[in-house]
């Protein structure tokens, strides 16, 4: 008898730059297709997933603020670049079989749906995979802080944030090798050491709701599905008892 999930439904928070590949920028289809299987496999075993992905792999509002360009106007592109991010994601969840709906914080009614939170929770009931677009759909708020909103908002059971590497670590693993990687932390442990995780409203609004968040590597394939059944390899931040 197959083992049930862990948890029943959670969002998945997926940075732009995951996207890539081993591109420079933009979205590689194959990177793309792979987390699609992971997301069917997930979903196959019994639990209900959101996303919201970053747009960090074709324009990202703090180095447009940079270069020039206002720092509300660079963050209602790097909005944009989430859109085609979620119609990229589900392209790819449609081609694995998957019923997908992107809603999104900016209406746009001729490419996908206005976020609905009523809508998205009966699309989430009916097994399909809803993904979240244009972060809070207001400037100055990171797509992580529009992954915590959303989790509380969908009464999520966790949000899982997935990055390059299989965890949290004291410090960048691949500039430095011997950094301490911690099997769980708290909240307020992740804001004392400043480990950048995601940012301190995202980990802030995760706390007041009590939303554990699981660290994993999306890199591994398969890796979803394991850590959902609470047997994968990751990091999990929660309140310790």
């Amino acid at each position: 008898m197959p083992q049930p999930p862990k948890y029943r439904r959670v969002l998945l928070k997926v940075s732009g730059e995951a996207l890539m590949g081993d591109q420079q920028y933009g979205i590689d289809v194959g990177t793309v297709d792979r987390i699609a299987a992971d997301i069917e496999e997930a979903i196959r075993g019994g639990t209900q997933i959101c996303l919201v992905i970053g747009g960090g792999n074709i324009f990202r509002g703090l180095s447009g603020a940079a270069k020039g360009i206002d720092r509300a106007t660079a963050d209602y592109m790097g909005m944009l670049a989430t859109v085609m991010n979620a119609l990229a994601m589900q392209a790819a969840l449609e081609r694995v079989g998957v019923p997908s709906r992107v809603q999104s914080a900016i209406p746009m009614s001729t490419v996908c749906e206005p976020y609905i939170r009523r809508r998205a929770i009966r699309h989430l009931e009916k097994g399909r995979a809803v993904i979240f677009a244009a972060g809070t759909g207001n400037p100055f708020f990171t797509t992580d802080t529009a992954a915590a909103l959303r989790a509380a908002e969908m009464n999520c059971n966790a949000m899982m944030k997935a990055t390059q590497v299989d965890g949290v670590y004291s410090a960048d693993p691949k500039k430095v090798p011997d950094a301490e990687r911690y099997d769980s932390l708290s909240y307020h442990e992740v804001l004392s050491r400043d480990l950048q995780v995601m940012d301190a409203s995202a980990i802030s609004l995760s706390r007041e709701n009590g939303i554990p968040i699981i660290v994993f590597s999306i890199h591994d394939r398969g890796s979803l599905a394991e850590v959902l059944k609470g047997r994968g390899k990751a990091t999990i931040i929660e309140d310790r008892v």
